[in-house]
């Protein structure tokens, strides 16, 4: 029978009225099938793991993917999948951060929650968590089909490292804006099995060293020095630059002599584009060549979420400045299209 094993971080999917007060209470997950019946229905062996205390996914931090990395580590080999249900607030960056964690995974990771509570009428929670389940049991040739870190949501399953959370009040909370859908789930489930990535046969690796020193530096008409330099000359050691359509950028000297003084001082810059759909393309524009010649690396078209724990994961690597660079350039985990 096929194991799945059920991680219940917290979040609304498992909430509940309390009938004293009707305020949100979160459930014991551990009664998981009196709360949804129609898990009987599967014909799956289902172990429950739940937080004590449940966090609310504002509050997720890399010491939490570490707890997470080493259950889905520390449990591989008992179980065919994990379905991680979770807060969607912070959903994307979690499914990032554990697709660098854990390399050469072969074995499905789905995080899943919901809008509306399980207790609701209305819910979503119930459809997101059976087919999530679904997904991680699917199998072809006695192998797992989906390899790899990802988010279902609104019937649809995205890659992890590809998804931002873009709607707050629709069920469709989800999208992946530079990579299709790996699979949808209408009156049968569809499996898009070009686009998923391909298990690498190695050895599970566990990678827990994250450095969170990192900054931001969104850019905008009019944005002043003190603002720029508040960053640049900060005790950071990787900044992500939001920049402006396919990665550019004022061409004010004081502005590129701001980012220039920073990679000296030996910081990593990634330029990322504030357009959520589309590429960086470092020197295709005047405005964006002096970046290439400085040294910065081109995000492509890397979410937001990925280029925060894909940083945190390469510079806990503990590799020299260029090795980390280099790293910045190449895809990982599937996380980034450089064509």
């Amino acid at each position: 029978m096929t194991k799945i094993l059920i991680i219940y971080t917290g979040g609304t999917i498992g909430m509940v009225n309390d009938p004293t007060n009707g305020m949100l209470i979160p459930f014991d997950f551990e009664q998981i099938k009196e709360n949804v019946p129609e898990l009987s229905r599967l014909d799956y062996n289902l172990d429950v793991h739940s937080f004590n205390p449940v966090l609310d996914s504002s509050n997720m931090d890399p010491e939490i993917w570490k707890t997470l990395a080493e259950l889905v580590y520390n449990k591989y080999d008992q179980y065919d999948g994990f379905v991680i249900l979770h807060g969607s607030d912070t959903m994307a960056f979690t499914a990032s951060a554990l697709s660098f964690m854990l390399e050469n995974l072969d074995k499905p990771v789905i995080l899943t929650g919901s809008q509306l509570p399980i207790g609701e009428i209305r819910t979503d929670a119930k459809e997101n968590l059976i087919t999530a389940l679904e997904i991680a049991a699917t199998k072809e040739d006695g192998k797992a089909l989906f390899p790899e870190v990802c988010i279902y949501f609104d019937a649809q399953l995205f890659r992890g490292n590809r998804s931002i959370k873009y709607n707050s009040e629709k069920f469709e909370a989800f999208r992946s804006p530079n990579y299709p859908i790996l699979a949808e789930a209408g009156v049968h489930l569809q499996f898009y099995r070009n686009y998923i990535l391909k298990a690498t046969g190695g050895k599970l690796k566990l990678h827990t060293n994250f450095n969170a020193n990192i900054g931001v530096l969104k850019l905008y008409p009019g944005i002043t020095p003190q603002v720029v330099q508040a960053i640049t000359d900060s005790k950071v050691d990787a900044i992500i630059l939001e920049t402006f359509g396919s990665g550019n950028t004022s061409t004010a000297q004081w502005f590129l002599d701001s980012l220039r003084q920073a990679i000296l001082s030996g910081k990593i810059i990634i330029d990322i584009s504030q357009c959520k759909k589309g590429s960086v393309q470092l020197g295709r524009y005047e405005t964006s060549r002096e970046l290439l010649k400085m040294g910065i690396v081109s995000g492509y078209d890397l979410t937001f979420e990925a280029t925060v724990t894909k940083l945190m994961f390469v510079m806990g690597l503990g590799l020299s400045v260029e090795e980390s660079r280099k790293l910045m350039d190449e895809s990982l985990r599937g996380e980034l299209t450089k064509d």
